[in-house]
């Protein structure tokens, strides 16, 4: 039933917000979801006989269509962005053409897998050497649909024997739809045990009025396992 609700409020949102992107739209959906059940106890994974649930279960949690109307900030994407991450991936032209149906794309801007997604995923192999140090870093943009001058601190809940590093601290808005770029490094060891580990990032406004959640997860790759 995920997809129906969650559909429907994509829908609410796009009526309220019909300038937001679709990108734009997800984003706000993710960053405001709530880690919390309804009986405010974190949200189980039934497969793991119901021990906390880890991004990769219940990806950014149970979604609050009131709070995503008003999410503060957004991380937003354009189609060219998404043309990049498949060029990125290798795709060919004839690839990217089917999946866009349009002849506008293609792969003469720059490539890159770091998509300006509201999520961070740092992985390893766990044959790699256990305790070799790996470092993953992400650049995200952030767009301000608040008020105007408005000033966000970050958070940071690393993972389990991680080291995440964010910069600038500190995001500052003097009006409405103005972007902000911020940097994060992920500092971790390869895990021969193959955990999947996970923590968040979280851009407090200063007012409290707003809180930008974003999952970390370090986990190894299929083809480590």
């Amino acid at each position: 039933m995920a997809c129906p609700h969650a559909s429907g409020v994509a829908a609410l949102l796009r009526g309220a917000h019909w300038e937001w992107s679709h990108a734009a739209i997800r984003s706000a959906m993710m960053t405001t979801a709530n880690e919390l059940d309804s009986s405010m106890m974190p949200i189980k994974d039934v497969g793991r006989n119901f021990t906390a649930a880890s991004p990769l279960a219940m990806g950014a949690g149970h979604v609050v269509p009131n709070k995503a109307m008003d999410p503060g900030l957004v991380y937003d994407a354009a189609p060219q962005d998404y043309v990049s991450l498949l060029c990125s991936m290798n795709f060919t032209r004839s690839q990217i053409m089917t999946i866009t149906r349009s002849k506008g794309y293609d792969c003469s801007e720059s490539s890159s897998l770091d998509l300006n997604y509201p999520s961070f995923v740092a992985f390893y192999d766990k044959n790699v050497t256990t305790g070799v140090m790996l470092t993953h870093r992400f650049r995200r943009v952030v767009t301000n649909v608040g008020g105007a001058g408005a000033r966000y601190e970050v958070k940071v809940v690393a993972p389990e024997g991680v080291k995440v590093a964010v910069w600038p601290k500190s995001l500052a808005f003097e009006k409405k739809n103005e972007q902000r770029d911020y940097n994060v490094e992920i500092v971790y060891p390869s895990d021969g045990k193959g955990r999947v580990l996970y923590g968040s990032i979280v851009w407090v406004e200063e007012s409290g009025k707003h809180a930008v959640r974003s999952p970390i997860v370090v986990a190894p790759t299929s083809a480590g396992k």
